[in-house]
């Protein structure tokens, strides 16, 4: 859901608790990799407009997304490559190394958008057809060409669908200073980040965005929590084991919330579920903000992420299977796959636009998109294979 970042060369998790004195356990979590290339895919599926295989993803069955499983992962996965470093190098060498992986994800971004804005004006311009550019958010590219340019290199302008990057960015960065804290107290680390959360969502505060009164669609005040979830779970280590012994009473409560969050969330996709949940309970539930990551979607999630880690533990069989490998080749190359796709969420919908939509060319260009991603995903694991023989 991160939060893009490559694993390829990322430690085992439990690399974390020995670089925290804690005892070192089994190598490498590969559920990891394995949720983040689906939710990856998920997020393809989901930035296609009007395609119904979006159905597959869990948007439409709950109050979180494919973003929350991105940004709780990349947390994790941050914490776990870089708490060797600090370890073995200090806090200075690990702060470095890890502003320098921001520097690579904002010039990814960049890069990201020009290709991106590229292929939108072009399509725009050989169909004539402004309705593009408004559907992707470039109208102020084209009025304000230069205040455009100066809020993108400040990451304040972003077309559709490029908002997870400059997310991950911002609070990456921020981790190159708290590491030192989060890996000798991570949980007063977490306590540190809810109360940011709280005074962000009650005060209102977000990040400027272009045009002039727009904001950050993806807060980074709030989000930042979710994100240090992750990487204290990693450091942690154990929060599992911990909890295990009320699994009889967490697992239905879990349970529970997510058929009712599942419930509330189809009644307002499904006609047919609307009258199931009363009206003054949507008005108590509505807004359920993405934007600052309301509390509803919060729990959503974590309620999921509770039962997943308990249903499918870390030395499962499927997860080195070959059907589960594409999945993961993906996750282990994210930046890429997140780039790809992005592009080629764009290409399905002029597509589809074009040829006037149907269930068979939804599923065409569903399919060959996460084809392709896979294709490069694999590609890519080749090549760091090669450099590093």
């Amino acid at each position: 859901m991160a939060a893009v970042t490559d694993a390829a060369a990322v430690p085992s998790a439990p690399a974390v608790g020995a670089a925290a004195g804690a005892p070192a356990k089994r190598g490498r979590d590969l559920r990891l990799d394995f949720f983040r290339g689906l939710a990856l895919w998920f997020i393809f599926l989901d930035h296609i407009p009007d395609n119904t295989f979006s159905w597959l993803t869990v948007r439409n069955y709950g109050f979180s997304d494919a973003a929350e499983i991105f940004v709780f992962v990349s947390g994790y996965t941050a914490a776990v490559a870089y708490a060797g470093v600090l370890a073995r190098k200090g806090a200075v060498v690990a702060g470095a190394r890890v502003l320098r992986r921001v520097w690579q994800l904002y010039v990814a971004h960049i890069m990201l958008f020009v290709a991106f804005t590229a292929q939108i004006a072009w399509v725009s311009l050989r169909t004539d057809r402004q309705v593009f550019m408004e559907e992707m958010n470039l109208l102020g590219l084209a009025e304000e060409p230069l205040r455009a340019m100066v809020a993108t290199a400040l990451l304040a302008y972003r077309p559709t669908n490029l908002d997870i990057l400059p997310l991950y960015i911002v609070v990456l960065a921020s981790f190159a200073f708290l590491l030192p804290l989060l890996l000798r107290a991570p949980w007063r680390a977490v306590l540190a980040s809810a109360i940011l959360y709280g005074l962000a969502r009650g005060l209102g505060w977000n990040l400027p965005g272009y045009p002039a009164g727009s904001v950050w669609t993806f807060d980074p005040f709030t989000w930042q929590l979710l994100f240090y979830l992750g990487a204290a779970f990693a450091v942690d280590g154990h929060v599992g084991e911990r909890l295990r012994p009320y699994a009889r009473a967490l697992a239905p409560a879990a349970v529970a919330y997510l058929l009712f969050a599942g419930l509330v969330a189809l009644s307002w996709e499904v006609n047919a579920l609307g009258g199931i949940v009363p009206d003054w309970l949507g008005r108590l539930l509505y807004p359920i903000d993405k934007t600052t990551l309301d509390p509803l979607r919060l729990v959503h999630f974590l309620a999921l992420a509770y039962l997943v880690q308990l249903a499918i533990r870390e030395d499962a069989a499927f997860l080195r299977s070959r059907a589960a490998e594409p999945v993961r080749r993906c996750g282990e190359n994210s930046l890429l796959v997140f780039c790809l796709g992005t592009f080629l969420s764009f290409t399905a919908f002029v597509v589809l636009d074009a040829a006037g939509g149907g269930l068979a060319l939804e599923f065409a260009v569903s399919a060959v998109g996460i084809a392709l991603q896979v294709g490069a995903a694999y590609v890519a694991s080749w090549y760091k294979r090669q450099q590093a023989a």
